[in-house]
């Protein structure tokens, strides 16, 4: 169960309205790297959760739930951007926004950026959308949530890393006072949640919990090449020396090395096509006894 309180988590304020920056916010909503996708990995992640370690899926529905109001507050920076938007599809953008119109003179067409606009006005009033800044939908397909506690949280860390990138790029693109200080608070919270899931790994026992799942005896994987760095090079030069290359592996329970990648297998031969498939006469072999 779930409560609300209609006060923001974090204050959102703009002093000047700018449809196109309302547009790129759209990227941390319904983008791959948004903050949908995080709520939802997040509360999966929790709900299908199994096993002693219950404090991990209180901390993962914690932290799921803190995500819907960066929702809410992004959602809200959006709307207050578009509030200097045309409302007809006569107006021109540019003459709402200076920046539109800058953009709409340089690097993006014109019917793109007006295009986006009229969706926001036509769709929704106005308001957020949950989708990505070229006004694709969100749709879950990077929303994962393996049943492995240890998998979803290395997962749980790219995920804030991506955000975490997004997050900042749009701070540098911000002119609004209002949206830096927003987005200096999604920032430093990308950077906690980095953190914890961090953090929880260590506890699961870190490397040494390597590889996953760790309940999959390594005795029945061709351990041969459990910790060998193929190369791959046409002309069997040597990859570039790293700690992948030599040494101790990660988990402690090998050594790394390197080998020239070469064919193991045969070349497929697949059976004949049969009757009835669509394929060339050529194709098509005849049945047995025949």
């Amino acid at each position: 169960m779930y409560y609300h309180d209609k006060r923001l988590q974090y204050p959102v304020r703009v002093e000047t309205p700018d449809p196109l920056f309302a547009r790129q916010l759209q990227q941390a909503i319904g983008g791959v790297e948004g903050e949908i996708r995080v709520c939802l990995q997040y509360f999966f992640q929790a709900w299908g959760a199994r096993g002693p370690h219950t404090k991990y899926r209180d901390m993962l529905l914690h932290t799921a739930t803190e995500e819907i109001g960066h929702i809410e507050m992004l959602a809200t920076a959006v709307a207050m951007n578009l509030e200097t938007a045309p409302l007809t599809l006569q107006e021109s953008a540019a003459e709402a926004n200076p920046v539109v119109n800058a953009v709409m003179g340089g690097e993006r067409p014109r019917h793109v950026v007006e295009g986006m606009l009229q969706r926001h006005l036509l769709s929704t009033g106005l308001a957020a959308m949950p989708t990505n800044a070229d006004g694709v939908p969100f749709d879950c397909s990077h929303v994962y949530a393996s049943g492995n506690l240890a998998a979803d949280m290395y997962a749980n860390v790219t995920a804030e890393a991506t955000g975490r990138t997004l997050a900042v790029r749009l701070y540098n693109a911000a002119h609004d006072p209002g949206m830096k200080d927003m987005l200096s608070f999604l920032v430093a919270r990308d950077t906690m949640h980095q953190q914890q899931w961090l953090a929880a790994i260590e506890e699961l026992g870190g490397a040494a919990a390597l590889p996953i799942p760790n309940s999959f005896d390594q005795a029945m994987e061709r351990q041969d090449f459990s910790y060998v760095f193929l190369g791959t090079d046409v002309t069997g030069a040597p990859p570039p020396e790293g700690r992948y290359t030599a040494g101790p592996s990660m988990d402690g329970k090998g050594q790394f090395s390197v080998l020239q990648n070469t064919p193991l297998g045969e070349v497929p031969v697949l059976g004949p096509a049969r009757e009835g498939s669509g394929a060339q006469a050529e194709q098509i072999g005849k049945p047995a006894g025949r």
